[in-house]
């Protein structure tokens, strides 16, 4: 289902080609993968705890890393609510044929510029087939949905145009990202590490912590907190 998420219900242009799945004996887990987006040649990680995850397809992600942001088609979003259950409604209770009349007749509309979907690259007739399979299982919820066989990015982007087009309820096209590396990174040719940007970095934090309005043992943890994140070697 992490899969199926950072590569269906999250369209933001990086495709997956790594993952990483770890578990504790007590059944605890955490899920890294990575994605890569030949445009702008950089990547991507999708970081998922378990403690953290109280829904699969709702803001799932403990975070999301990448020094590039643009609009995406984000369908795990808290604001994108409305769209998965338009979503699985329509790829339920309507006709595979009468989905596949909708999408023809959009792909005639100009779409506004800030639409991040492409009407090119949809092929109705191609998803009809899938469609069927949904208006015959029927999946009680978007989630369910998204974890049937066959069922992906384009399936997903269809459902969302229909969604917002037909029935006037529009997902959210919030890039997840919400965090970033401040050195270094994996683009380019390898380098050393650069030590005295990470002290001066260090060095900051350690500042801030000691001029924040702070009672002594509070700045004592977050002191305490910054060495062990960061450990000082000689």
């Amino acid at each position: 289902m992490s899969a199926k998420v950072d590569s269906a219900a999250v369209q933001d242009g990086y495709q997956l080609y790594h993952h990483t799945f770890v578990f504790t004996v007590g059944g605890d887990w955490a899920v890294v993968q990575q994605g890569m987006n030949d445009m702008n040649r950089s990547a991507r990680r999708y970081h998922w705890l378990s403690e953290n995850v109280n829904d699969f397809v709702c803001e799932p992600h403990s975070a999301v890393c990448s020094q590039a942001r643009a609009p995406a088609l984000n369908m795990v979003a808290a604001d994108s609510q409305g769209a998965r259950e338009i979503s699985a409604q329509v790829a339920t209770e309507q006709r595979p044929e009468n989905i596949v009349k909708e999408l023809e007749y959009l792909k005639t509309l100009d779409m506004p510029q800030r639409h991040d979907l492409r009407l090119e690259d949809l092929h109705p007739q191609r998803l009809e087939k899938i469609f069927l399979s949904t208006y015959d299982q029927k999946p009680e919820s978007f989630e369910s949905l998204l974890g049937m066989q066959g069922v992906g990015p384009k399936t997903i982007r269809a459902l969302s145009l229909i969604s917002e087009l037909v029935w006037g309820v529009a997902p959210s096209f919030s890039d997840p990202a919400r965090y970033s590396f401040a050195h270094g990174g994996k683009d380019g040719i390898p380098y050393p590490v650069d030590r005295k940007n990470y002290d001066t970095s260090i060095d900051v934090l350690s500042r801030a912590i000691r001029k924040a309005k702070l009672g002594n043992r509070e700045e004592m943890e977050a002191l305490k907190r910054l060495n062990r994140a960061f450990p000082q070697h000689d």
